[in-house]
């Protein structure tokens, strides 16, 4: 019934990163019910109201523009990640998985209906430029952004290598709408970074689940390995990375566990109701091991943490998550379009909803940075879920939460979280060895 896994967050325009299936037949899922008399009664208005904007508007307008706008405005009234996508905009979204297109290299939301820099990605002609978190870009080109969708950014921002855009930025403190212009640039967002931090102790920065992420990781992992064959510890840093494919988020934490589940997906239909768990075949012994989040973390990045913080694998640090915890299905239509739509919700292994939530990490350093989105804060979203019977003093006696201060920023020169994660695993064998002593 799937096909594969696929990215929903646009990137040099960017949605917000969600888990997605590709929906092959539709016919197989779908509900056969008696349809409501008010329903035909509201298709027979939208009949009417076509009709006559055909015979009376102004000038001549084409009626398929007419109902994909119409299919668009229902489909994105539902939540903020569910959208009809036009035959391009569904080839520019199935390119973010390959993790390089063309393009400026920024990610968008929306925030109070208006579309917003959730971040510039590094090294791109967005982030030399100064594009900042939190800007609100008012026109691309001579185009207005007021009313326009995620799609259509992304297609008006993204280009061949070398052809300038110019996008218009409101921020705290101008007065006034200002253009930034940039050349487009091949944008290739590495999948895994990684490098030695000291003797035993390894650092892997995953920006992103793409198709080779999870051999990538292995083969980081490989180099990075010492001679005696185990870590001392391990630093994860899953910071900003916005998500990208469920597949990939499960089989990286499937590298750290050797049973259990990773994450169910709980929806209406019942052939929404997923688990995906351990199979046994890491390739990972048991080391002291950190995952390092923020605000930036979002979908599969929440996947991979929410598991190793409940199977106690690793311990979180950093600020509390993005909060995307819905999954979206992504149904081809016959004329090369698509529909991504919300169909279920994920849970961790120990059964939490992070939806507008996020992951809170057992190890808070670090502030969000002002303007940074949530999923809280798009228009639309799908609200937080109650946890029934939920005893947070339970869970706080046997996952101690500490707190450094906020006043340690993300943006500091110094990375203060990465240095607390190495001096929290190095701290872990001086304590071992004073208990040892001490026995």
């Amino acid at each position: 019934m799937f096909k594969k896994w696929l990215n929903a967050r646009f990137t040099a325009g960017v949605a917000i990163g969600a888990v997605i299936f590709t929906l092959l037949s539709w016919g197989t899922s779908l509900k056969v019910r008696a349809v409501p008399n008010e329903t035909y009664e509201s298709l027979k208005i939208y009949a009417d109201v076509l009709s006559i904007v055909q015979d009376n508007y102004a000038e001549q307008v084409d009626s398929k523009a007419l109902i994909n706008n119409a299919i668009k405005g229902m489909i994105k009234g539902l939540d903020p990640h569910s959208s009809y996508m036009t035959p391009d905009e569904y080839a520019e979204m199935q390119v973010d998985t390959k993790g390089v297109f063309g393009g400026i290299g920024i990610e968008i939301g929306m925030k109070d209906n208006v579309l917003t820099v959730v971040a510039p990605i590094e090294d791109t002609p967005a982030f030399k430029a100064g594009i900042l978190a939190g800007d609100k870009i008012v026109k691309i080109g001579d185009k207005s952004t007021k009313e326009m969708g995620l799609g259509e950014a992304v297609t008006l921002m993204r280009g061949t290598k070398g052809t300038p855009v110019t996008i218009h930025i409101m921020r705290e403190g101008f007065t006034e709408p200002k253009p930034f212009t940039m050349n487009r640039a091949v944008i290739k967002v590495k999948s895994v970074r990684f490098k030695q931090l000291e003797d035993g102790f390894a650092y892997i920065r995953i920006n992103q689940f793409q198709e080779n992420t999870t051999a990538d990781l292995q083969k980081a992992l490989a180099e990075l390995t010492p001679k005696e064959g185990r870590f001392k510890g391990l630093v994860l840093d899953l910071r900003n990375n916005p998500g990208g494919l469920l597949s990939e988020a499960v089989s990286v934490s499937n590298e750290f566990l050797d049973s259990g589940l990773i994450v169910s997906t709980k929806g209406r239909v019942p052939g929404q109701d997923m688990t995906f768990n351990a199979d046994a075949t890491r390739t990972q012994p048991d080391y002291p091991m950190i995952v390092l989040v923020n605000g930036g973390s979002a979908s599969a990045s929440e996947i991979v943490a929410g598991a190793l913080q409940d199977h106690k694998r690793a311990a979180i640090l950093g600020t509390p998550t993005f909060g995307k915890g819905s999954v979206q299905t992504i149904v081809p239509l016959s004329d090369g379009s698509a529909i991504r739509l919300t169909t279920s919700k994920y849970y961790t292994p120990s059964g939490r909803s992070i939806q507008a939530k996020g992951i809170e990490p057992d190890i808070v350093i670090g502030e969000v940075p002002k303007g940074h989105i949530k999923e809280k804060d798009l228009d639309g979203h799908l609200a937080e879920e109650p946890e029934a019977g939920k005893k947070p003093e339970k869970k706080d006696a046997a996952r101690p939460t500490i707190n450094e201060g906020a006043e340690k920023s993300e943006g500091a020169s110094e990375d203060m979280q990465l240095k607390r994660a190495l001096d929290y695993l190095k701290s872990w064998y001086i304590f071992k060895e004073t208990t040892r002593k001490a026995g």
